[in-house]
C-alpha cells in the first residue's frame, strides 16, 4: 500500500485554508477511498432465534402492529450500530404479527423480501393478490408494490425482513405511501401469479414486467423437494454443498434486482472448503445444526438462527446434521456493475 505524503507545516496550512472552501486534497485520503481489498466496518455476527423470539413477544405486549406500522426488531451489525444495517448495503429485521392483527398497507421505493421463520396460515398481500405463508417460504415485495400482512390464525407469525434500504438511502431515492385502507383490495385469485408464471409457462403475449420476478411466493415445500432430489446425485460443490439461487422465470436472472437470494443444502458431516466473495451475506439456518468459521471466529448455529458473513471474509460451514441455509446478498448489483469477485479455496 502506498503511504500518504508527509504533512509539512506548509501543507497543513494549505489544507486548513481550502477546508474552509469545502475542498480536500485527494492524496491525503486516497488510501482510504481506493483500498487494496474490501474494507468495511461490517463484522461477523450471529443472532439466536430464541433470543429474537423472546424480545419480539415482549415487543408484542408493548406495541400493536397498527401503531408500529411494522413491528420489527432491526438486526444491527455490531460494527455498524445506529445505522440500521446488517451489512454495509442491506437491512435485516424480524417482524411479528400477532393473532388477529393487520400490518397496514403501504408501499415504498425499497424492495423487500420475507423469509418465514415460524407460524403457518397468516397471509401477505402484494399488488392485489394474497398468499398464505408457511415456514421457509420466500416472499417478494417489489419496488412500490402495495403490501400488507394479516394473521387470522391463533399463533404468532415471525419472519425475516430483508430490504435494500441502505442502497436506496445512498441514492437519495426513498419514497413511501400509506394506503387509505388498512388492507388493500384483493383483485386476483390466490395462487394466480404462481399459476401464470411458476409452472414453466408464460402467457403467450407476455412482454415482461420489470426486473423483479412476477412470482412473489416461492414455497419452501417445493424448494425443499428440489434440494432433496439433487442430494441424491451426490454431486456436492466443495464450497457450497448444493446451492441454488432463486430466479425470475421470465428472464432467468436473480428474482430481485438488488438482492440475490439463495438456498443450500449441506449433508450431515459435510464441511465446505474455504470461500470468500465480495457480497456480504446474511444467512438463516432453516434446518439443522452446525457451525461456521468466519475469518478467525467460530459461530455455532441451529434452526432459525441468523448470521452475517462480511465482504471478503473467508467462511467454512460444517453440518452436524443435514442442514438447509437460506441467504441473501447484494450480488445482483455487484454483478451488474462488474465488481463481484469470489475466491474458492485460496482465502
Amino acid at each position: 500500500m502506498q503511504h500518504a505524503p508527509a504533512e509539512t507545516p506548509e501543507r497543513k496550512a494549505f489544507y486548513a485554508r481550502i477546508d474552509k472552501q469545502n475542498m480536500t486534497p485527494l492524496w491525503a485520503v486516497l488510501n482510504d477511498l481506493i483500498t487494496p481489498q474490501p474494507k468495511s466496518g461490517c463484522q461477523p455476527v450471529l443472532w439466536r432465534f430464541d433470543d429474537i423470539r423472546a424480545a419480539m413477544l415482549e415487543a408484542g405486549s408493548l406495541i400493536t402492529a397498527k401503531e408500529a406500522e411494522r413491528r420489527v426488531l432491526i438486526l444491527e451489525n455490531p460494527g455498524l450500530r445506529g445505522q440500521s444495517k446488517a451489512t454495509t448495503s442491506l437491512y435485516a429485521g424480524v417482524q411479528l404479527v400477532m393473532p388477529g392483527e393487520v400490518a397496514p398497507a403501504h408501499r415504498h421505493s425499497q424492495s423487500a423480501l420475507r423469509f418465514v421463520l415460524e407460524g403457518k396460515g397468516a397471509h401477505t398481500a402484494v399488488d392485489g393478490e394474497r398468499t398464505v405463508m408457511s415456514p421457509g417460504d420466500f416472499v417478494i415485495t417489489p419496488y412500490m408494490a402495495w403490501h400488507d400482512h394479516g394473521n387470522q390464525t391463533d399463533a404468532p407469525m415471525f419472519w425475516l425482513d430483508g430490504l435494500d434500504i441502505p442502497m436506496i438511502q445512498m441514492l437519495d431515492a426513498s419514497f413511501v405511501e400509506r394506503h387509505e385502507a388498512e388492507e388493500q383490495p384483493i383483485g386476483k385469485l390466490a395462487g394466480e401469479s404462481s399459476a401464470r408464471f411458476g409452472a414453466n409457462l408464460l402467457p403467450v403475449d407476455h412482454r415482461g414486467n420489470g426486473p423483479t420476478s412476477p412470482i412473489f411466493n416461492y414455497p419452501y415445500d417445493r424448494t425443499r423437494e428440489a434440494l432433496a432430489q439433487l442430494a441424491k446425485t451426490g454431486a456436492f460443490d466443495a464450497c457450497h454443498g448444493i446451492k441454488m439461487r432463486y430466479t425470475n422465470p421470465v428472464t432467468g436472472d436473480h428474482a430481485m434486482p438488488t438482492m440475490g437470494t439463495f438456498i443450500q443444502l449441506l449433508p450431515k458431516g459435510f464441511k465446505t472448503a474455504r470461500y470468500r466473495s465480495t457480497d456480504a451475506t446474511i444467512f438463516v439456518a432453516m434446518e439443522g445444526n452446525g457451525r461456521s468459521r468466519i475469518g478467525d471466529e467460530d459461530f455455532a448455529w441451529g434452526p432459525k438462527d441468523i448470521f452475517v458473513v462480511p465482504s471478503w471474509k473467508a467462511v467454512t460451514h460444517e453440518a452436524d446434521s443435514e442442514s438447509v441455509l437460506f441467504s441473501f446478498s447484494d450480488r445482483p448489483v455487484q454483478e451488474k456493475i462488474g465488481v463481484w469477485r469470489e475466491d474458492r479455496g485460496n482465502a
